[in-house]
């Protein structure tokens, strides 16, 4: 269905933004000033702190239409996309792939301009092919606004933003911080969109802890320190940031085996002590317990996973906000 020349490369900031530098689109962190990020958790702070009430009522978007185009599994995403567009009042269709035409061949440029006729203002896409998301942004009608929420190995802007929340709600300032990010970060478009977000907001430092086959090649020009050694990686971190382990994307055996796995590089609460007493533990999720995270550090007192589900929600609200209300981009 995708081409080769759908692969994103460079994207340029302005196919993101509007000519006065509002948000039109939301496809990759890479290029996106400080200040957009920062006004990204600003306005999520904000339904984060409102009365439970009126954070279900905040018909900002009332009169909208918002269409899931997940071309990809995952249910706890496309929940979360469902409901932050439901609590800011817009009306909201999930596409079912599998039992659509683009399953039956039709290409997906034709899958966008039937929905276009719908009467869509947002769609919020998730695909296998990096590309698929900038491909819709850059094809589809001028009115339309997309929302990456994840392509391939590429971008998974969303999930990064989550993540800044949760570690601003946490720590306060970036600046003196310093963050892990360990496992599978070849394949992983969460490790990407992370790093992008916590080197625009000047993070003190910024590691990646991985074997070196799920390094991917020259990471270092990002802006990260690798370590290959799980102990000396996560010594004296304030945030420690664990990847699930993807063998749906791995092409090769890049590893012997789990077990290897969790016995050099997985969380447990002896490995924790190294970082600092305070550090947080994250994981952007579906945990792989016993792979890359013990339960007892999952479910322990450092852990915050299940607040970033709940900060999921508030900061998709806010990105549909900025991009589709009151002098949003696509307002």
């Amino acid at each position: 269905m995708l081409h080769a020349h759908l692969s994103p490369g460079p994207l340029p900031s302005r196919m993101q933004l509007t000519k006065d530098g509002k948000l039109k689109h939301f496809l990759t962190i890479e290029g996106l000033p400080p200040l957009l990020l920062e006004e990204i958790l600003d306005r999520a702070e904000q339904f984060v702190t409102l009365p439970n009430k009126q954070q279900k009522k905040a018909p900002l978007l009332r009169g909208k239409t918002v269409m899931n185009l997940f071309f990809e599994n995952s249910t706890r995403t496309r929940v979360t996309f469902e409901i932050a567009a439901q609590r800011l009042g817009a009306d909201v269709t999930n596409l079912d792939i599998r039992t659509s035409s683009a399953s039956k061949g039709e290409t997906l440029l034709d899958t966008v301009r039937n929905l276009e006729a719908m009467n869509a203002d947002m769609f919020v896409v998730r695909h296998e092919h990096a590309g698929a998301a900038h491909f819709i942004a850059r094809y589809c009608a001028p009115h339309i606004s997309v929302l990456n929420a994840g392509d391939g190995r590429h971008s998974h802007p969303t999930q990064a933003m989550l993540d800044m929340f949760t570690i601003r709600q946490k720590k306060g300032s970036f600046q003196p911080l310093k963050v892990a990010i360990v496992g599978d970060v070849l394949h992983s478009r969460v490790a990407r969109s992370q790093i992008h977000a916590l080197t625009t907001l000047a993070t003190g430092e910024v590691r990646v802890v991985a074997p070196k086959t799920l390094v991917p090649a020259g990471i270092e020009k990002m802006g990260v320190n690798v370590f290959h050694h799980m102990e000396q990686g996560i010594e004296d971190v304030d945030v420690v940031i664990m990847l699930r382990l993807q063998r749906e994307r791995m092409q090769t055996a890049l590893l012997p085996s789990e077990r290897e796995f969790f016995k050099l590089y997985g969380l447990t609460e002896e490995r924790l002590q190294l970082a600092k007493p305070d550090a947080i533990v994250m994981h952007p999720g579906p945990i792989n317990r016993g792979v890359e995270i013990d339960s007892r550090v999952a479910d322990g007192l450092q852990s915050v996973i299940l607040e970033q589900v709940t900060n999921g929600i508030a900061v998709r609200m806010a990105v549909m906000s900025m991009i589709m209300g009151p002098q949003g981009g696509a307002a």
